[in-house]
């Protein structure tokens, strides 16, 4: 299992995900659990923000060795699963690969998905992908530009909305 997270610069939540759900997915055992990230408007070759480095450090993940990367269709394609952080980021991955519409879901999305309609394959997923309420706030704020408290609270809110997803992947 392959699972890429997308935002838009590919510094903060994005990869604080990545390695999160890296860093999880080794502690339950997940056999053959792949990780990695990139942005649709990629800061590229840049690390981690410091904030957000801080942040993933906190929660039990490493910032080493990253470097930001552009989404484009070769990574798409090879993600058994994309969770991006936002409906925008989900909308400029279906643009730039319509194919992996029943793959590419915003993470608090499909955390809902399967934490409330008993979701348990990637596949039902998308099958119950309409029984999330279109007016529900999906997005994960960009905390670019906020303070260290604005990273926590996101890189938190993302460390709660993986163990659903770490769930799927096991099963």
């Amino acid at each position: 299992m392959h699972v890429l997270f997308v935002c838009t610069g590919n510094i903060c939540r994005s990869p604080t995900a990545e390695r999160l759900a890296a860093a999880s997915g080794a502690q339950r055992g997940l056999a053959q659990f792949e990780t990695s990230s990139a942005g649709t408007r990629a800061v590229i070759g840049r690390p981690i923000h410091p904030d957000a480095a801080q942040v993933l450090h906190k929660l039990g993940g490493s910032h080493s060795d990253f470097a930001a990367r552009q989404l484009n269709l070769k990574i798409a394609s090879a993600a058994d699963l994309i969770l991006t952080m936002t409906r925008e980021h989900r909308d400029a991955v279906l643009a730039l690969a319509p194919q992996r519409l029943h793959r590419t879901f915003v993470l608090t999305e499909a955390a809902r998905l399967i934490s409330d309609h008993g979701v348990r394959t990637v596949a039902d997923l998308a099958a119950k992908r309409s029984t999330v309420n279109a007016d529900d706030s999906l997005d994960i704020p960009d905390p670019i530009g906020q303070s260290p408290a604005v990273f926590a609270e996101i890189g938190t809110q993302i460390a709660h909305l993986l163990n659903p997803i770490l769930d799927v992947c096991r099963d």
